[in-house]
């Protein structure tokens, strides 16, 4: 009995919005806004996180990348008239004592990053020439699509052999196939044996704490003894009346330990024995996995900012339908007064009121999902931000606009279950 008496309690209520169908729809415009903003805004926030931590996992979480960074006072000593070489960076000498010190290190990538014009007969294409060890392609991003990688051999006979991006060798050899032709390089020439594709780029930005960044889809990859042998560990950069000469044995080593558990151990250890060994700051540790724990940490902070600002919309949605409610109550007071004198209670003009609230509510929240989910998909379509939608975000503002409709409903229920029966009776 009581169950019937419930759904016709429902039935009323909902009879009762239909007879005022715009001030209804304007009622729920708050509710779905809300709904749609929170949904939306996380949606965006989870999208630019995920790519920011998909570039640092890039990286490797159990890597240690370290960087040669030439010195800001030495950028300034460059003088007309004048030359000079200066020394900085990462040396074979760290390296060695990394490898020897260090517990927990699976094994050293070293790169040396020359950039160069790249000469095949008339054409001519600037590229970054990236001297490096046959693991490369274990521990960096780049796919083997043609050919082959650099060997031991190469490394071990320093032999002028290269590997190509796609990118580059399209450019370079727009009619034929670059397998086996030669390339130069300054005035050494190089047997291409082979073509990559890169997935990473971030990690060949020797001076970049950035992890973001463009795809570098121009680089030429040669055996670290070749290009130690061939171009010397010693750059010029002529200027009008001046020479610049800089020497960097290594540009990048990429350090790759065993578990994550080894890199938290080695981190203050490889910077110590760094600074041992650099009288001046021209090196730089990244550390992937603390880049990682920061960038979560930003997510969720982000996430309760925007989730937060999102959340007001639904309060100023709650706030018009209890408004609204109020003014319902004042106008239906008669009927609320010939209600209680046909025997009602004062619990079936809650429940009638509660009804009618939690049912815009619920309704606009419904529709504020929809939007809500569209909207980041458009967002997509239109531009090239990533977005995400969690099923986390979509519970939430969902649950919370059926709790707005409780919540913001109570007091006009409350008021309308105690109206005194007689005076509604006599309301005109």
């Amino acid at each position: 009995m009581r169950v019937r008496s419930l759904i016709r309690i429902m039935q009323l209520g909902v009879k009762s919005l239909l007879l005022h169908k715009m001030r209804s729809g304007l009622t729920m415009l708050g509710i779905i806004f809300g709904v749609c903003s929170v949904i939306a805004m996380l949606a965006i926030g989870e999208g630019a996180s995920y790519e920011a931590q998909e570039a640092i996992k890039k990286l490797g979480s159990s890597n240690i990348i370290l960087r040669s960074v030439k010195p800001a006072q030495d950028s300034k000593t460059a003088t007309a008239g004048r030359s000079f070489v200066n020394e900085y960076g990462i040396t074979y000498g760290d390296v060695a004592r990394l490898d020897s010190t260090i517990p927990g290190i699976r094994r050293v990538l070293p790169m040396r990053i020359i950039r160069d014009e790249v000469r095949f007969n008339n054409l001519v294409q600037q590229a970054q020439v990236i001297g490096t060890h046959p693991v490369y392609t274990e521990m960096s991003g780049v796919d083997v699509l043609r050919g082959r990688f650099l060997t031991e051999t190469d490394e071990t006979h320093m032999n002028n052999v290269c590997v190509l991006t796609v990118s580059l060798a399209e450019n370079l050899f727009p009619y034929q196939d670059p397998l086996e032709e030669e390339v130069k390089i300054g005035s050494e020439y190089f047997t291409v044996v082979g073509l990559v594709r890169e997935r990473a780029a971030a990690e060949k930005r020797p001076q970049s704490g950035q992890m973001e960044g463009q795809p570098l889809d121009s680089n030429i990859y040669v055996p670290l003894s070749t290009t130690k042998s061939r171009f010397g560990e010693t750059i010029f950069k002529r200027s009008a009346g001046s020479f610049e000469a800089e020497k960097v044995q290594l540009h990048q080593v990429t350090v790759q330990f065993h578990s994550v558990d080894d890199v938290e151990v080695a981190v203050p250890q490889i910077r110590t024995l760094l600074k041992r060994f650099h009288a001046k700051s021209d090196y730089e540790v990244i550390v992937p996995l603390e880049l990682l724990r920061q960038a979560e940490q930003t997510k969720r902070i982000f996430n309760i900012v925007l989730g937060s600002i999102a959340a007001i919309s639904l309060v100023v949605g709650g706030i018009g339908i209890m408004n609204i409610m109020l003014a319902t109550v004042t106008e239906r007071t008669r009927e609320i007064g010939i209600r209680r004198a046909l025997g009602a209670k004062k619990q079936d003009i809650i429940t009638q009121f509660l009804v009618e609230t939690v049912v815009l509510s619920v309704g606009g929240g419904l529709i504020g999902v929809v939007v809500g989910v569209a909207t980041p998909l458009l967002v997509s379509q239109l531009t090239d931000m990533k977005t995400i939608v969690t099923p986390m975000s979509v519970l939430i503002s969902f649950g919370i606009s059926g709790a707005v409709g409780i919540v913001f409903g109570i007091y006009p229920a409350s008021r309308a279950a105690a109206l005194d029966p007689i005076e509604a009776l006599r309301h005109e």
